[in-house]
């Protein structure tokens, strides 16, 4: 009959220390330390800029133009976004066709490294190498532990893994996470500018320009041939014109001796 009862306690002790496994499982409260460390890396920064020319506002939609041409809809713009043109802010129902807008996006980009170090202090009660272990903790409440692969335990100041653990042992087990993370950070800036007013319609002076004409030049070559060359100083017609006179004077007086003396004859 003893016999009978001890081999129904063996098999009866499995499913016992099993549901005392669920019955303590992951309630680690205040028995688990838990300290988090944040590093933080240098961060990048990307502006990027775009520009478009409004052409059409209807209730909160808006269609753009952009500089390459291509128009862009944007449907349901909140009533709070406002867009700084010429220095006063605008919201979507002062938009008018003509005005040139310009969005600045700056985005931040902040590495960061996430260190999580939790640290547990117990007793093995069970354990089921390398899976898990149900260590009695400090409150006197069992608790079971996924081991993760390559986790190391500190049995009397010397580290051992899973397989030399031993019920009854007073154990540390650390447990040390590294989780990169990116904080990312973004602005949107809206400016704009209004186009400026067309000026009233002004008279047009139109001026016409009329070429002057111009006599053409002829060769070096030609132009000496054709005009005669200017006389010396010396050849003045003066002197010429003194003899034809002194001459004509000698003529006068020979002919009035010749009737004279023809007039004698006849007497």
């Amino acid at each position: 009959m003893n016999s009978r009862s001890k081999k129904q306690q063996w098999i009866w002790l499995p499913l016992a220390v099993a549901l005392a496994s669920l019955a303590f499982t992951l309630s680690l409260g205040a028995q688990v330390q838990t300290q988090t460390k944040t590093s933080v890396g240098y961060p990048t920064t990307d502006i990027q800029v775009d520009r478009a020319k409004v052409v059409l506002v209807d209730g909160n939609d808006l269609v753009v133009k952009t500089e390459q041409g291509k128009l862009v809809h944007f449907a349901n713009i909140p009533e709070s976004a406002r867009a700084t043109v010429d220095g006063q802010e605008l919201s979507i129902h002062d938009l008018k066709p003509g005005m040139m807008l310009q969005r600045t996006i700056t985005t931040t980009t902040t590495p960061e490294m996430i260190t999580t170090v939790k640290r547990v202090k117990g007793t093995v009660w069970q354990i089921n190498p390398p899976e898990s272990v149900v260590l009695t903790l400090e409150n006197g409440k069992n608790q079971q532990f996924k081991i993760p692969k390559g986790t190391k335990f500190t049995v009397d100041g010397q580290p051992t893994d899973a397989w030399g653990l031993k019920p009854g042992m007073k154990v540390t087990a650390t447990k040390i996470t590294e989780a990169p993370e990116e904080v990312v950070e973004q602005q949107k800036l809206i400016t704009g500018t209004t186009p400026p007013e067309p000026s009233p319609d002004l008279p047009i002076l139109v001026v016409l320009l009329v070429p002057e004409a111009v006599t053409p030049t002829p060769p070096a070559e030609t132009t000496a041939a054709a005009t005669p060359a200017p006389l010396p100083k010396t050849a003045s017609p003066v002197p010429l014109i003194g003899i034809l006179g002194a001459i004509a004077l000698i003529a006068g007086f020979g002919l009035r001796a010749s009737r004279l003396r023809a007039a004698k004859v006849r007497t």
